[in-house]
């Protein structure tokens, strides 16, 4: 993995300021050379506006994905069936919040504040990955969301560790660390019930079976109709196209199935010797593209409960700025008096 270097004189502005430059084009020959070189882009680089662009938009849609990701299996928490499947519960909930702050902090790097950010999410203007607009129906959901849609989000973000953006690509050193316990966590829930009473089993077929195939739509729309892959594998933000990482996914989750003793509900599923990898069925893209407009089965409801909590949270956002801003003003008073 590439390590983070520091800003080079040769793409940073001549005043400092995001995009300003006294030779676009000298700046944009610095950057395309840095980016062909593997080299990190950092906050005080100059980047194209497009870019830049490029980067909010995705790092916030990121965001809001853990964030929002947070309510499906909070759901659950009062109902998990043991004190020891409460905690660990608990705990990967916690870091999904944890994850939303160190993607929020990226974004702001580019200049971008996180009440911006928190707005368009509100207002509808962004948007979050449409996995987390599906219920969590029984207990097993909690397991096929750490084993497929963590698996899922594991596979798509171990490659932006190398992305070219620096904060970006430090964030998610630490963000694909946590994921990894969190499928490991959902696979042996699954294991749990696979191999407990028939009943058990059957909620965790079911789980499963309705897990799957909004999992493969999380990596996004075909190659062929992807509007922005292709410029953000230019860009070396993204590595690898949608198509190529929601294949290395299904080639990943079928041996895993059967160590589960599960069935991936797609008949047209079978290992394809001539490509090297296992052939699947045909998505159903509309409903990807409704769940997406906000017609899925609970965006209204999660939109709702994450305007709440921000509403319902205000008074503490507002009592920690009023104490940065008192020790603020002491520690001026005291380094004005020992001075």
């Amino acid at each position: 993995m590439a390590t983070a270097a520091a800003p080079r004189t040769d793409r940073t502005p001549a005043d400092g300021a995001p995009g300003a430059t006294a030779d676009t084009a000298a700046h944009q020959h610095a950057f395309d050379t840095a980016v062909a070189a593997e080299e990190r882009i950092e906050p005080r680089d100059w980047m194209p506006d497009a870019y830049r662009a490029t980067l909010v938009r995705q790092i916030a849609q990121h965001a809001h994905s853990e964030i929002i990701g947070m309510q499906p299996e909070a759901n659950w928490i009062t109902r998990a069936p043991s004190l020891r499947r409460k905690a660990i519960l608990m705990a990967k909930v916690q870091d999904e919040a944890g994850h939303g702050l160190y993607l929020y902090s990226a974004a702001e790097t580019l200049g971008t504040s996180r009440e911006e950010l928190l707005d368009k999410l509100h207002s509808g203007r962004q948007k979050y990955s449409s996995i987390f607009n599906y219920p969590t129906l029984t207990w097993a959901d909690v397991g096929a969301i750490g084993w497929l849609v963590d698996g899922a989000a594991i596979t798509n973000q171990v490659p932006l560790c190398r992305c070219s953006y620096g904060p970006y690509a430090r964030a998610m050193v630490r963000i694909c660390k946590e994921e990894s316990f969190h499928q490991r966590q959902g696979y042996e829930l699954l294991l749990a019930l696979s191999k407990g009473t028939p009943e058990q089993h059957a909620m965790a077929q079911d789980a499963v079976d309705r897990w799957w195939w909004p999992s493969l739509m999380m990596f996004g729309p075909p190659d062929d109709s992807s509007q922005h892959s292709a410029q953000s594998m230019e860009w070396k933000i993204k590595r690898h196209s949608n198509d190529e990482l929601r294949q290395r996914f299904v080639d990943i989750a079928v041996p895993q199935a059967e160590s589960l003793g599960l069935t991936l509900p797609d008949p047209d599923l079978k290992w394809n010797e001539e490509r090297g990898h296992h052939d699947f069925g045909a998505i159903d893209w509309t409903e990807f593209k409704e769940v997406l407009k906000g017609n899925g089965p609970c965006n209204e409801q999660r939109i709702t409960q994450r305007r709440r909590a921000h509403d319902e949270g205000a008074w503490v956002r507002e009592a920690a700025a009023a104490h940065a801003a008192k020790h603020a003003g002491s520690t001026g008073r005291t380094g004005a008096t020992r001075a």
